[in-house]
């Protein structure tokens, strides 16, 4: 048995690379969109139904504050894994996958969803 293995396995005191925490967020992000897709049928559903369910579900997301912030979460994901996508395609083509390269595209990719993600708060609120 060999004894240079890793002893500690616990994943919160092993430091991530930066490559690594945005793979994982795109990951989070894609599980966020399918269980915030429920908030989304549902609002979709009763807007609808008749003119008085679209009247509600609009007078839902314009006035309340918890629907804009679910709002918010699910524009959010989207933007992220939209922008971490593209990063993960251009990988998948064979480029940014030096250790610097790849370094440099997660930093890309994490300013232009955080820009794009304010954006988006700023339209919503």
């Amino acid at each position: 048995m060999n004894k240079k293995r890793p002893v500690n396995l616990d994943l919160r005191t092993i430091k991530q690379p930066l490559p690594a925490i945005t793979s994982i967020l795109h990951r989070v992000s894609g599980v966020a969109l399918f269980f915030g897709a429920i908030f989304m049928l549902y609002v979709l559903s009763m807007s609808l139904e008749s003119q008085a369910g679209f009247d509600r579900a609009a007078e839902m997301l314009q006035e309340s504050f918890l629907a804009k912030l679910i709002a918010w979460g699910l524009v959010s994901a989207l933007l992220y894994h939209f922008f971490a996508g593209i990063k993960h395609l251009i990988m998948d083509l064979g480029h940014c996958e030096e250790l610097d390269s790849g370094r440099l595209a997660a930093k890309v990719t994490l300013v232009i969803a955080g820009i794009a993600i304010l954006l988006a708060g700023v339209w919503i609120w």
